[in-house]
């Protein structure tokens, strides 16, 4: 039996955003745009894995330029989740959330008040932020790159 040579969408994600994150973290460059989306994707898909989230589903694929001006452009990614208890609090899954982030990428707060709706965490490696807005019994996370170069 021979084995299959493609790899799945989820994996190749994966090895990009590593191969994205170990270039930027060397120094040697910032991320492109897409660079950074596949990082922002990978991340905002294993926070709500890590979280044990039900039924996620994406509700923003990204793919698509926002211009910042002067030829940098932005990329967005969001998806949402519930979590087996449907009456916990946006807090409570806010903060499970950033729980749960610590094992899939180092963000740290970008508001003076870290309890202040929604978080609002930023990755100045990968450049990448997330937002946690979530809702009762719903995980809600979505994210943006910074404004980055096309290449």
């Amino acid at each position: 039996m021979s084995r299959s040579r493609h790899r799945s969408p989820a994996r190749l994600i994966g090895s990009l955003s590593l191969l994205a994150l170990l270039v930027v973290a060397c120094g040697e460059r910032e991320p492109t745009v897409a660079e950074a989306a596949a990082t922002l994707q990978t991340h905002v898909l294993r926070l709500l894995k890590e979280r044990g989230a039900l039924n996620v589903r994406v509700t923003d694929p990204g793919g698509k330029d926002i211009s910042c001006g002067e030829g940098k452009v932005k990329r967005t990614f969001a998806a949402t989740g519930e979590d087996a208890d449907p009456k916990v609090d946006p807090r409570s899954a806010n903060s499970a959330l950033v729980g749960a982030l610590g094992r899939v990428a180092d963000y740290e707060y970008h508001l003076a008040d870290p309890m202040e709706r929604p978080y609002r965490l930023v990755n100045k490696i990968t450049r990448t932020v997330l937002v946690l807005d979530s809702v009762t019994g719903r995980y809600v996370v979505r994210g943006e790159t910074e404004c980055l170069s096309l290449s």
